[in-house]
């Protein structure tokens, strides 16, 4: 009878208790304490991210490239007669002036022809002088006056030619220049285009280089053009675009352009490497975005602009949506784009998180807003939650 007993006390036992814990779990009967959460818990779950603002920041568009420097004028002087040298009127590095003779060649026979033409041309003068007088007189006939005339042009014309000869068997300084290390020395037999020294104008110097095709719509007669030699370690030079070939490389599509600058203390010198920097455009306001901001795909490139959320409630909570905005990117330099088109100074845009915003109008929030950015900030204080 005992037994029983037990196994009746058991079974109302676990009846009150499943009782009891029914009544336990009705709405009704919960504590009041949690009646905070599900305001929070929707705002909390929305992805997080980074934000920063459109800024205003000088944009500078130059092109790199490489170039050599030449001499405004350089010629290598040649005989344009065979001879030997008796001469020579330079040294070696030595600044020479226009005119000035710097190298003579045996000239005793050109010399004696000279002398030859000169007395035959007098000869005719005076023998032409003479016929004049006496055709005034009636003497001889017009005929005789003629022939004379003809034999002073004739005795005029040799002269010419023994001067000319005399002449071509000295060298001289075409213009102003620096004379290099001379090939010949006193006593060397030259022959008819034999190298004899370079002359160098260095007093103005030219920067050849190329630039592709593309860039030609940028450049204008007058650009400063920035360079440097490895020669002069720390110094920069500024030249001046003097000309643009007309015509573009069929090989490698590439334009050739010189530039000019002064070089009064010959400090530049001809074949020097030079490495240049081209100014095409400049923007001291471009506005301008991080270049993590920047997305792109088939259709071009885009960002995402954050605003603050529609409703009050929610831009109190610090919720914010995203927007889609396509954009035109212009220069660029380490680190920001310029945006040319799609954008305002005041704008803010997405950074970080990109991966967790699938369309525009999406609810979400910010770890930091930008104090600089027109719209409100966030009444909630940043999350470390990722």
């Amino acid at each position: 009878m005992r037994p029983t007993l037990t196994r009746v006390s058991i079974v109302l036992a676990l009846c009150v208790a499943g009782v009891a814990a029914w009544w336990w779990q009705q709405p009704e009967r919960r504590a009041p304490a949690a009646t905070a959460v599900p305001a929070a818990a929707p705002a909390r779950s929305l992805p997080l991210i980074e934000v920063q603002r459109v800024r205003t920041l000088p944009m500078r568009d130059e092109v790199q490239a490489t170039g050599t420097l030449v001499s405004r004028q350089s010629v290598s002087l040649r005989p344009q007669a065979s001879g030997m040298v008796t001469r020579i009127h330079f040294k070696d590095g030595q600044q020479v002036r226009k005119g000035q003779v710097l190298l003579e060649q045996d000239s005793q026979l050109q010399r004696a022809q000279l002398q030859q033409a000169q007395a035959e041309m007098g000869l005719a003068r005076a023998n032409h002088q003479r016929n004049r007088e006496l055709v005034a007189k009636g003497f001889i006939s017009q005929r005789g006056l003629d022939e004379s005339a003809a034999d002073l042009q004739v005795a005029q014309a040799r002269l010419a030619l023994a001067q000319t000869t005399v002449e071509r068997l000295r060298l001289v300084a075409p213009f102003d220049a620096v004379a290099g290390i001379g090939r010949v020395h006193v006593g060397d037999y030259l022959r008819e285009g034999d190298e004899v020294v370079s002359l160098q104008d260095m007093a103005v110097m030219h920067v050849d280089f190329r630039l592709p095709e593309r860039y030609l719509p940028q450049l204008s007669v007058g650009q400063p053009v920035q360079f440097s030699v490895d020669a002069l370690p720390g110094e920069t030079h500024t030249a001046e675009l003097m000309a643009i070939d007309p015509l573009i490389d069929e090989q490698g599509r590439s334009i050739a352009i010189r530039a000019r600058l002064p070089n009064p203390q010959y400090r530049l010198r001809p074949g020097m490497f030079a490495r240049l920097s081209l100014l095409l455009e400049e923007r001291p306001d471009a506005l301008a975005v991080p270049e993590e901001a920047v997305l792109s795909n088939a259709e071009g490139a885009s960002v995402i602009r954050i605003t603050p959320a529609s409703t009050t409630a929610e831009a109190e909570a610090g919720v914010y949506q995203s927007e889609r905005v396509a954009v035109q990117l212009g220069l660029r330099q380490p680190g920001w784009v310029e945006v040319r088109e799609g954008l305002a100074a005041a704008d803010v845009v997405m950074t970080a998180g990109q991966h967790r915003v699938s369309n525009s109008g999406q609810r979400l929030r910010v770890a930091q807003w930008p104090e600089d950015a027109t719209a409100a900030a966030p009444q909630s204080g940043p999350s470390s939650e990722p």
